[in-house]
């Protein structure tokens, strides 16, 4: 059997619903039925993009050269809005595709159908799975050839960070902030509508118009048009939704406070490298050492700086301490090795 049988067999097994194809037709219709779902062109999301992006540019890569620091803040982006990323190894050198379809054999991976993006078109190319990096995050057991991005999984805080922010935008297009109201001659229905409908916009401006009850000119008192966003509670609604969707990234909500200092900085740097960013990387390193053939190891920890610097010194003091102490006892190497191993240090358990 050939290759491209992969991808002519009937019945065929292919994950078209994960490629960018798809993407883009889904979003078509989003938009056609009025649910545009583009909580990924909000500053909140592109910050926590941003966040990954450059944490994986500044890892540090053990094991291959083919990882470089452009691919992997590539595959990061591609990850944190996609869900996954798909590299053709060639001639030494990753080629990012930019739509895939998947043949799969018992849920894994066998053959791909690549689109490679060139400035003057795209081109086609059908490869085996050992030919492909594919890297995916938040899979579904019922398709683990394929990904989930972090908003797809918060798709109701996305929504609600998306329509905030839109209906903030109108408000700030549309209404009329500073405006101010005084009395008109009397007039009929249509020119008062018509005079109503010319206030969007008018920011700063003196507006006229004139109000009759049971047929009578009733004195119209001078009125202020700027809307009372403090009553919908805005502000909450959009921090709320904001913090949502930053934890869906794995970035602390703390991060994004306007109070925040030092200290809660720090703390959640590290609790990105460490909870969201590295787990990653271990999975980035695992596809990679599969199909390159060679141990890859990616840390984010340390070039990241995301420990905890005084902790270490002190842990260290401690150490240094501890082996003094054992060497005034006249304690044997192997005797400290093995008190060291029963409280998980040198070894042991591998809990920490």
């Amino acid at each position: 059997m050939g290759l491209m049988d992969l991808f002519r067999r009937k019945p065929e097994t292919r994950a078209t619903g994960a490629g960018y194809t798809a993407a883009l037709l889904a979003a078509r219709d989003g938009w056609i039925s009025g649910s545009t779902g583009l909580a990924e062109a909000t500053a909140t999301v592109q910050s926590c993009v941003s966040l990954w992006e450059n944490a994986f540019a500044m890892a540090a890569v053990s094991g291959t050269d083919i990882l470089d620091r452009r691919t992997l803040a590539l595959a990061a982006r591609a990850l944190a809005i996609r869900g996954e990323a798909v590299f053709l190894i060639r001639d030494g050198r990753l080629v990012p595709a930019s739509d895939w379809d998947v043949a799969t054999v018992d849920g894994f991976p066998r053959a791909y159908r690549l689109s490679i993006p060139d400035a003057g078109g795209g081109r086609s190319a059908t490869q085996l799975a050992g030919e492909v990096l594919h890297f995916r995050i938040g899979a579904d057991p019922a398709a683990p050839w394929s990904g989930r991005s972090p908003l797809s999984r918060a798709a109701l805080s996305a929504g609600l960070l998306h329509e905030i922010e839109t209906a903030l935008r109108d408000v700030f297009r549309d209404a009329p902030l500073g405006g101010q109201t005084l009395p008109l001659p009397a007039m009929n229905l249509p020119q008062m509508e018509a005079y109503k409908d010319s206030f969007r916009g008018k920011r700063g401006r003196v507006l006229m118009f004139a109000a009759q009850v049971t047929g009578e000119l009733q004195p119209v008192p001078a009125e202020q048009l700027t809307p009372h966003l403090e009553k919908a509670e805005t502000v909450a609604h959009l921090t709320a939704a904001r913090d949502s969707v930053a934890m869906a990234f794995g970035v602390l909500p703390a991060l994004l406070n306007a109070s925040t200092t030092g200290p809660v900085v720090r703390e959640a740097q590290r609790h990105l490298a460490a909870w969201t960013l590295q787990p990653i990387a271990n999975l980035i390193a695992e596809e990679a050492s599969a199909k390159l053939g060679t141990a890859v190891t990616i840390d984010t920890i340390l070039p990241l700086q995301a420990h905890d610097a005084g902790g270490r010194a002190r842990a260290l003091s401690a150490v240094i301490e501890a082996m003094g102490r054992a060497k005034e006892l006249g304690l044997s190497t192997a005797e400290v090795s093995a008190a060291a191993q029963m409280i998980n240090f040198g070894g042991g358990s591998d809990l920490a």
